[in-house]
């Protein structure tokens, strides 16, 4: 869990996943919602950590400055974005 002063810096963003894709890719809709695209399949997390990871590029953020809060097991997850 971040501290206090971590978590007034943060945004939330909403993604819908894609899993098992063919490339991978973000899309972004809006300011607070993203496409995001990845081509691990959805087992043990390995899309979760896709997402993340392809959410920072996109984002020029470092990896661990990105992390999923919401939706874990679902294709509609919640990404807390530490800037």
């Amino acid at each position: 869990m971040r501290n206090k002063f971590l978590k007034a810096m943060t945004r939330k963003v909403f993604i819908k996943a894609k899993p098992n894709s063919k490339v991978e890719k973000v899309v972004q809709i809006d300011d607070a919602h993203f496409e995001v695209f990845v081509k691990e399949p959805p087992k043990e997390g390995k899309a979760n950590k896709a997402i993340e990871r392809a959410l920072a590029e996109f984002l020029g953020v470092k990896k661990y400055q990105v992390e999923i809060v919401g939706g874990l097991a679902s294709k509609e997850k919640v990404v807390e974005i530490v800037e």
